[in-house]
């Protein structure tokens, strides 16, 4: 396998809430709107060999069997997502990353706060290789998530992930990836290595951005408990390679939103005005425009078709 956003550990009981149905007023109005935003989503086709799905089985998961599993939500004492830079960064670097951090706040409704750098000594020589074909220095994601992330998680967060520019392997017979999150633990490292040189040029910098916030927030997406999607595209998607991972879109699929405004109790057409202001600031179009697209579908039960983007 080439990489993508790899998953590890299973989901906790610590900061749940009680299981519940589609009965009350609350679910039953997500369950509106995700029928109003159905319309606008479109199904994944039959996967082409050495895409994800042709190499991975995925059952997927429904808004009912999401609450109905317990998830990991975030509490009153547990809501803030720590970013944590890992080694060193050139300027333009850290302004993706203060994006990023910025991002996440709106789009999972949680506070945020980067903290001061760790330098990659903290990594020993066992935990880190020489790739046999390509000569670079990667770093092994599951020391970085048990061994470095889980023993200084803060007492108040709900996610603690690390960002990099050093490649990311997670062992065994993988070539890269480009993130992996642990949902027990609530902890995420992402490389920004595979994703362009944002000092290129303005055109450059957008594409390592939005690549980079797609990560963000497909790995944090992990920390609510929530599987892959294999049934529509979207940000929960697994990908297998940066092809792969630049066709899926930003966007939550209805199905996956409901759960997210389900865990974080926001609501649907305020997240998405936040979004809309985030990615016009940001001269990311397209994404702007799917999330205008998704609120007025909102505010009416007959939209036009296009997908996510």
């Amino acid at each position: 396998m080439l990489g993508a956003s790899g998953v590890s550990g299973v989901p906790g009981r610590a900061m749940s809430r009680p299981a519940t149905s589609l009965t009350n007023d609350r679910t039953r109005e997500l369950a509106a709107d995700m029928k109003r935003l159905l319309p606008l989503a479109r199904r994944l086709s039959k996967p082409k060999p050495g895409e994800w799905l042709y190499q991975v089985t995925e059952q997927g998961q429904t808004f009912s069997e999401y609450i109905a599993a317990n998830p990991v939500i975030p509490s009153k004492a547990r809501r803030t997502v720590y970013i944590q830079p890992l080694g060193r960064f050139a300027s333009i670097q850290r302004q993706v990353v203060s994006k990023v951090a910025k991002f996440l706040g709106l789009y999972y409704g949680l506070d945020v706060k980067v903290l001061d750098s760790l330098g990659l000594s903290l990594i020993p020589a066992g935990a880190r290789r020489i790739h046999p074909e390509w000569e670079n220095m990667q770093l092994k994601t599951g020391y970085i998530l048990d061994k470095l992330l889980l023993p200084r998680m803060p007492k108040d967060a709900f996610a603690y992930v690390a960002l990099t520019t050093t490649d990311l392997w997670p062992g065994e017979e993988w070539n890269y990836v480009f993130g992996s999150a642990s949902p027990r633990h609530r902890v995420g490292v992402l490389s920004l290595h595979r994703y362009g040189n944002p000092a290129a040029g303005e055109k450059e910098y957008r594409l390592c951005l939005l690549r980079t916030l797609k990560t963000a927030a497909h790995e944090t997406g992990h920390m609510f408990s929530m599987p892959h999607c294999p049934s529509y595209r979207c940000i929960m998607n697994g990908s297998n390679g940066i092809s792969e991972a630049d066709r899926k879109p930003i966007a939550l699929c209805p199905q996956c939103l409901a759960k997210v405004c389900w865990a974080t109790r926001c609501r649907p057409a305020a997240r998405y005005r936040k979004l809309i202001d985030f990615y016009h600031a940001n001269g990311l179009g397209h994404q702007e425009a799917s999330c205008r697209l998704a609120l007025r579908a909102l505010s009416c039960n007959t939209v036009a078709t296009s997908p996510a983007k």
